[in-house]
């Protein structure tokens, strides 16, 4: 049985950005793209591992998040995992 990729559902995604000066600006992009989809975010750096790490909770399609994950995972310096809950 195939899973249904129309049906909404809540997410979490988890992103680390390595090279925040370079890749914020992209990063952010991206997310606006999807802005449709993303119910709250929430970004922090965190100084001493000199990263900035963000959390994103979506209301998304399978379809949807994997589309989201796929943009930002080919981003250098960027590491992103998602949940679907």
């Amino acid at each position: 049985m195939k899973p249904d990729t129309t049906v909404r559902r809540l997410g979490v995604v988890g992103i680390i950005v390595a090279d925040r000066q370079n890749m914020a600006r992209k990063v952010n992009e991206i997310l606006s793209d999807f802005g449709s989809i993303i119910v709250a975010r929430t970004g922090v750096p965190h100084r001493e591992r000199q990263v900035a790490v963000i959390s994103v909770i979506i209301d998304a399609t399978t379809n949807e998040l994997g589309a989201l994950t796929g943009r930002l995972g080919m981003l250098p310096q960027v590491r992103v995992k998602s949940l679907m809950l």
